[in-house]
């Protein structure tokens, strides 16, 4: 009898040794086989022929492929715009002192840079309206003058800032003063600053 129950025993501590503490689930007993790689035999590439074949995959892919990302006209209109950049570039940077205009041609190189300083306005008057309307026109007989408008077959204005002088010089374009310049304008576009964070601002100035 005795035998029996430390048989018994033994068999159960034996079954239990099996089972998991937390789920009461008995283990598995069988050893899982582990697959041997398939390229076991070959010899390990070099860091050369790993980068040779990753580029080789990278400029053979299919174009096709991403073209369902984004829509046929915005494709389309995104390559015409990074392709086709024979636009001059007149930027009119408008600040709270002062405005400046320049004429760029497709390459980025200056032609015409003038600000409201080199007309003959001084101090408090270069920030002014008229001083930034009476830029827009000088700047515009400029061209006319040194034969320019022959050259300039489309034309973008680029904006920058938001003092008097943004609201003078588009004034001046649609007056009787930018009447052969406004045919061939055919883009605009502002590149006003924009602030993210940085350092703290300066105090506003309070007079009286």
């Amino acid at each position: 009898m005795a035998a029996n129950t430390r048989f018994g025993l033994r068999a159960f501590r034996s079954l239990t040794s099996t089972v998991c503490a937390s789920c009461r689930r008995p283990f598995s007993q069988t050893s899982r086989a582990l697959a041997a790689p398939r390229d076991a035999d070959k010899p390990p590439q070099s860091m050369e022929a790993m980068m040779s074949n990753v580029n080789q995959n990278f400029y053979s892919a299919d174009r096709s492929q991403y073209s369902s990302l984004l829509p046929s006209d915005v494709e389309n209109s995104i390559i015409k715009e990074w392709e086709e950049d024979d636009r001059h570039k007149l930027n009119i940077y408008a600040t709270k002192h002062n405005t400046h205009i320049t004429l760029a041609k497709p390459n980025r190189d200056s032609i015409i840079s003038v600000s409201c300083g080199n007309i003959g306005f001084r101090k408090a008057g270069r920030g002014s309206y008229d001083a930034a309307y009476q830029l827009a026109a000088f700047v515009m007989s400029r061209i006319k003058d040194k034969g320019l408008l022959p050259q300039i077959k489309s034309l973008e204005l680029v904006y920058r800032g938001f003092g008097q002088g943004r609201e003078a010089v588009t004034k001046a374009i649609l007056g009787s003063e930018g009447q052969q310049i406004r045919p061939l304008i055919v883009k605009l576009s502002d590149s006003t600053r924009l602030k993210f964070g940085g350092v703290r601002s300066k105090k506003p100035r309070r007079l009286g």
